[in-house]
């Protein structure tokens, strides 16, 4: 599972410099965005601006893609699936093969909802690949008032991710030692693979209960504020971040309104 492996950004990129606060705040802006608008256009706009900020994050445009490969495919799949198995093709007939009938109106409808879980996941993943864990408990703390035995087990949970990828690679190569092998048989692999995401599953609960007794015996929930060893602080650029997502959420939706495109969650 190397998709669980910590990326390593550049420390001097400026979003990684950037206050976790302030990113995770900008990534909920556009969620927001995206969540309310159903349209094509605004998922673009805000998906473009994200792949702008590319460059600004520290982290390699190659290295980054191929860690969101499965975001894109699941994003294409559920757009195919919308389109193709759409209970009415709306629109003019742009495809009409045999029993199958595209219209124009379904296929905009199902690249708009590709786009828009594409930017989901996307502003979501710039925001965690550019912050450091132990960084982003100390915002909570300070900057969001969050109480320290959550940010702490927010802490210690992004900490384990690596270790559940290396665990995954255990129980692989001890499933080959053992000659447990799907061959060419898929429904065989797709059997195997739940067997092993459930034994996952289980070292990963069973793990977790021992961290949280052992966290609790070190006074983790003490009830008496606990004092911080490095100090963050909302700077002028951090500020600017929110801001700019604010703008780049607005500008989208007002141009989806403008060419007439834009369809609200709610209405």
């Amino acid at each position: 599972m190397q998709l669980l492996t910590p990326l390593e950004p550049d420390p001097a990129a400026l979003l990684v410099r950037a206050n976790p606060v302030a990113k995770l705040g900008a990534a909920l802006v556009l969620l927001i965005a995206l969540f309310a608008s159903l349209d094509g256009v605004t998922a673009l706009v805000i998906f473009g601006v994200l792949l702008t900020l590319v460059p600004f994050s520290g982290l390699p445009a190659g290295v980054l893609m191929r860690r969101s490969w499965l975001i894109l495919l699941l994003a294409v799949s559920i757009g195919f699936f919308n389109v193709f198995f759409a209970a009415n093709q709306l629109g003019p007939t742009i495809l009409d093969i045999g029993p199958i009938r595209i219209g124009a109106e379904t296929l905009f409808n199902g690249a708009g909802l590709a786009l828009r879980l594409l930017a989901i996941a996307f502003a979501g993943l710039l925001a965690l690949a550019t912050s450091q864990p132990t960084d982003i408990a100390d915002a909570l703390i300070q900057q969001l008032r969050v109480s320290p035995r959550f940010a702490i087990g927010a802490l210690a949970s992004l900490r384990l991710l690596p270790m559940l990828g290396h665990e995954w690679q255990l129980i692989s190569m001890a499933r080959r030692a053992r000659g447990v092998d799907a061959g060419r048989n898929p429904i065989a692999a797709v059997r195997l693979y739940a067997g092993q995401l459930l034994a996952l599953l289980i070292g990963a609960v069973r793990r977790a209960g021992r961290m949280a007794q052992a966290m609790d015996a070190r006074g983790f929930s003490a009830v008496p504020c606990r004092s911080v060893a490095r100090m963050r602080r909302m700077r002028l650029g951090d500020w600017a971040l929110l801001g700019g997502s604010l703008i780049v959420a607005a500008a989208a939706v007002g141009i989806s309104l403008a060419l007439g495109t834009w369809r609200p969650l709610f209405g």
